[in-house]
């Protein structure tokens, strides 16, 4: 059964950076996209950043271009999501999963971006 670890998230002021790791079991990582998801209270969950298997190309969603950046290290089975210029409204639960996604989702990490 896939299983992932999301880490790294907590309170910081509006400008800081945060760093989340998602480390995945099995086989599967080196072999699929990954992806960065979160949810809102509120909202639905929506796809944040992308990245393929073999870690050559990325993609954003425009709300985070330019300030999040995606990255994935396949010995460790761990896709990265660097964050920096944090705004209030990137407050939520963050997530990775294969993308598109399976029905597989770890705990998440909760970011809340707040002075």
């Amino acid at each position: 059964q896939v299983q992932l670890v999301e880490s790294g998230g907590g309170l910081v002021q509006p400008g800081g950076s945060l760093r989340l790791s998602c480390a995945a079991s099995g086989s599967f990582f080196r072999l699929r996209a990954m992806g960065w998801y979160r949810q809102a209270p509120g909202k639905q969950r929506e796809l944040v950043a992308s990245i393929t298997s073999g870690g050559g190309s990325t993609n954003y969603a425009d709300s985070v271009k330019g300030r999040f950046t995606i990255s994935r290290d396949n010995a460790k089975n761990t896709v990265y999501l660097q964050m920096n210029s944090l705004k209030p409204e990137d407050t939520a639960v963050y997530y990775c999963n294969v993308h598109p996604p399976s029905p597989y989702w770890g705990q998440g990490t909760q970011v809340t971006v707040s002075s």
